[in-house]
């Protein structure tokens, strides 16, 4: 059984990516980057997975399901 896709929140995606806090919004708005995930009222968070993915390859990154 594969390992349950763990949800990290804002410090550790800008320790992975190396963005800037406004830079990460921002190219969340342009969807160059994988949107935050609501876990709570006033918590969000991101899928690992996905932000393994848009640092495996930061230009050609786009949204599951999106065609190439």
């Amino acid at each position: 059984m594969p390992d349950p896709d763990r949800i990290i929140r804002l410090r550790t995606v800008l320790a992975r990516t190396g963005l800037s806090r406004s830079t990460l919004y921002r190219k969340i708005a342009e969807g160059t980057f994988p949107a935050q995930l609501r876990i709570s009222v006033h918590g969000a968070g991101w899928r690992e997975s996905e932000i393994d993915r848009w640092v495996a390859d930061p230009v050609g990154w786009r949204p599951e399901g999106e065609g190439r």
